[in-house]
């Protein structure tokens, strides 16, 4: 789909505010009361985020003890690797590519799956079938589970034509650019959901050289705007009588 097809900010659910609150959180997680009034200053009732919390405590995803909330399983998982996937630590460009070729086949469905999205979250994009490949400058590239791979060091003579062929990065700027217009509104329940989607534009930065993206990218002032949510997030614990309504 084309990125400056895809629809407008949509408001987030109760469940969703509620992971939203947890990711913020970090590993200390929140309390009920503080997600209950949370929930509250982001457009969900507190009876809403009560069920909510409940059929999220039932489903796994998150773990309650001792009033407190934490993530489990896979939301968890993202919490740590969160920052690490945002803004992963990379070295200087000097034209070299990594090429992943997946050269066995016989895999199923699912662990072809499981391949596709490990490449996809170290930042690879596919050339053509089984054929992936980015500039060599993550630091701690992705090593696929997948023994049947062979990685491979090269130079392509038009890097900026290559890097243009694989990511759509103007589209991609673009929708970067739509969502920062939009990160000053003053209604919370809006700019959580614009936050939610930042952070999801984010997971498809492909972290390219700065030689080869077009001029204005928005990347970075997307995680600035990212940054300081955070911090307005973190500093928006409930007072002790929003937590006893």
């Amino acid at each position: 789909m084309n990125l400056l097809d895809t629809p407008a900010v949509r408001p987030l659910s109760a469940r969703s505010v509620a992971l939203s609150l947890l990711l913020g959180a970090g590993p200390q997680g929140l309390s009920s009361r503080e997600l209950v009034a949370l929930g509250d200053r982001f457009g969900v009732s507190p009876p809403t985020m009560r069920v909510a919390l409940s059929r999220l405590a039932t489903g796994g995803d998150v773990h309650a003890a001792s009033g407190t909330y934490r993530l489990t399983g896979r939301h968890r998982w993202r919490q740590e690797r969160q920052d690490e996937s945002l803004r992963p630590r990379t070295r200087p460009y000097d034209g070299s590519w990594a090429m992943i070729v997946v050269v066995s086949g016989g895999r199923s469905a699912a662990d072809r799956g499981v391949l596709r999205r490990e490449l996809t979250a170290g930042r690879f994009a596919e050339l053509r079938e089984g054929v992936w490949m980015r500039p060599d400058t993550i630091a701690q590239p992705v090593r696929p589970s997948d023994t049947g791979v062979v990685e491979l060091t090269t130079r392509p003579t038009d890097d900026r034509e290559l890097a243009a062929r694989l990511w759509p990065l103007h589209p991609w700027a673009a929708r970067g650019r739509w969502l920062l217009e939009r990160t000053n509104v003053d209604d919370l329940a809006e700019r959580l959901a614009v936050h939610a989607a930042i952070v999801r534009h984010l997971r498809d930065d492909p972290w390219l050289p700065t030689s080869l993206l077009p001029a204005d990218w928005p990347g970075d002032a997307l995680r600035r705007a990212d940054a300081t949510f955070r911090s307005e997030l973190s500093a928006l614990r409930p007072s002790p009588a929003e937590e006893n309504r």
